[in-house]
């Protein structure tokens, strides 16, 4: 199941959040400070599944846009690096030059 969805830009902006279980709003600001610090921290030569407390965080970086998707433990990692290449893809078409 799907916990939340992120997108960031590389200064660690967050330009837009979902979640799809209740969080309380300041957790939710230490919870995307940590989340994002995670990700830009990586390397591109490593992989986009990142274990973080008791759930796993899918990115994919495009251009200066990280996409970034809290799932938990059962989640096809796979199934949903999937689905954020489909979302950009949706959203190129819809607004061109995503």
């Amino acid at each position: 199941m799907i916990k939340f969805f992120l997108m960031v830009n590389k200064q660690g902006q967050t330009r837009l959040s979902r979640y799809y279980e209740h969080v309380e709003i300041n957790k939710r600001t230490i919870l995307e400070a940590e989340v994002i610090k995670n990700c830009l921290s990586r390397s591109k030569d490593e992989c986009s599944f990142i274990e973080y407390k008791d759930f796993k965080l899918v990115y994919r970086q495009y251009a200066a846009l990280f996409i970034v998707v809290g799932i938990d433990q059962t989640e096809n990692e796979m199934a949903v690096y999937e689905l954020i290449h489909n979302f950009v893809e949706v959203l190129d078409k819809y607004f061109s030059r995503v």
